[in-house]
């Protein structure tokens, strides 16, 4: 009796990689880059096969679904978001639908202060400084600004965003604000955080952090409407998803003193060009979304990944299942 077989559409981290190599149970079918698979590459691969397991970049919509084996069992996505998933169409198609939270949250919100700092010292500027060998101390220029007696404002408070909260608070702020789409009482009452309409974050924050999902609802969430609205001396920081943020307004928010700094993880597209305007402002701060990219981190999210997929094609409860 043949196996089942499961199409993995990138090379894991090492380890979740070796445990995969070493399944039994099931054939494995994978491409073995650490590049996105090509559109061609992975309609043809879901065509017969019994699980999918795939990455963020990997757009699951009704052209793929179309492709696929119609006795699909189930698809794993190795992320926590799941905006480049159809789920309607996944819905209609009695597939369940795996993801890996809570498992990044620690490593994202690392990330998350990372770029605030850098954002909030110019570190990008300084970095410059040092690579042409040029500068040195000086009293009154390259100066950033800290974070003491200043508010920090968090728009999505789930996981990511509460733990971020954690980071920071030791930092000094004197005020944590926060916006969700329905106050979290509990959570908030832990760490001294306040639930405020959007407008008022946005208005009196110093440093404002991303950390909600893209949803129709928050896709150009910040654009030049919300940027008018700030403090002139805010810093925005954006370790969610690149859609949320309207770059455009972004860059002439920035261009225009209307925001101090930003630091961004997440952009559209990723990576951006070289020659984008965002990648070249000094006061931009831009990492290859990297949230996530721990060794520990990553693994786990991998292992995640192949625990959901092996739990569909065996018909046994995904351990992480979207509520579709």
């Amino acid at each position: 009796m043949s196996r089942p077989v499961l199409f993995v559409t990138r090379e894991l981290p090492p380890q979740a990689q070796k445990r995969l190599d070493a399944l039994t149970d099931v054939e494995v079918r994978q491409s073995k880059s650490t590049k996105a698979i090509s559109r061609s590459d992975l309609l043809d691969g879901v065509a017969t096969v019994d699980g999918l397991l795939c990455m963020l970049s990997d757009k699951i919509d009704e052209e793929l679904l179309s492709a696929a084996n119609p006795l699909l069992k189930v698809i794993s996505t190795c992320s926590v978001g799941y905006d480049h998933v159809d789920t309607e169409l996944v819905k209609r198609r009695g597939l369940p639908l795996g993801y890996t939270p809570d498992v990044l949250t620690d490593a994202t919100a690392d990330t998350t202060v990372l770029l605030a700092l850098m954002a909030s010292r110019r570190a990008k500027e300084a970095l410059c400084i040092v690579h042409e060998g040029r500068g040195g101390f000086s009293l009154s220029t390259g100066l950033g600004t800290q974070f003491t007696n200043k508010t920090l404002g968090i728009v999505g408070f789930g996981r990511i965003g509460r733990a971020t909260v954690e980071r920071l608070a030791p930092f000094g702020f004197s005020k944590i604000m926060y916006t969700s789409r329905r106050p979290l009482h509990d959570e908030a009452r832990k760490l001294n955080a306040q639930h405020v309409p959007l407008p008022q974050l946005l208005a009196e924050a110093d440093l404002i952090c991303i950390c909600c999902p893209l949803t129709s609802e928050t896709t150009n969430m910040f654009n030049k409407d919300t940027f008018s609205l700030m403090k002139s001396t805010a810093i925005v920081v954006n370790t969610a998803r690149g859609a949320i943020v309207n770059q455009d307004d972004l860059l002439h928010a920035l261009e225009n003193g209307q925001i101090a700094a930003a630091g961004l993880d997440v952009t559209v597209p990723e990576p951006l060009p070289a020659d984008h305007p965002l990648v070249k402002h000094p006061r931009c701060v831009l990492l290859p979304h990297i949230g996530s990219a721990t060794e520990e981190t990553r693994n786990a999210m991998a292992n995640l990944a192949i625990d959901n997929a092996l739990a569909g094609i065996f018909d046994q409860p995904l351990k992480a299942e979207v509520e579709l």
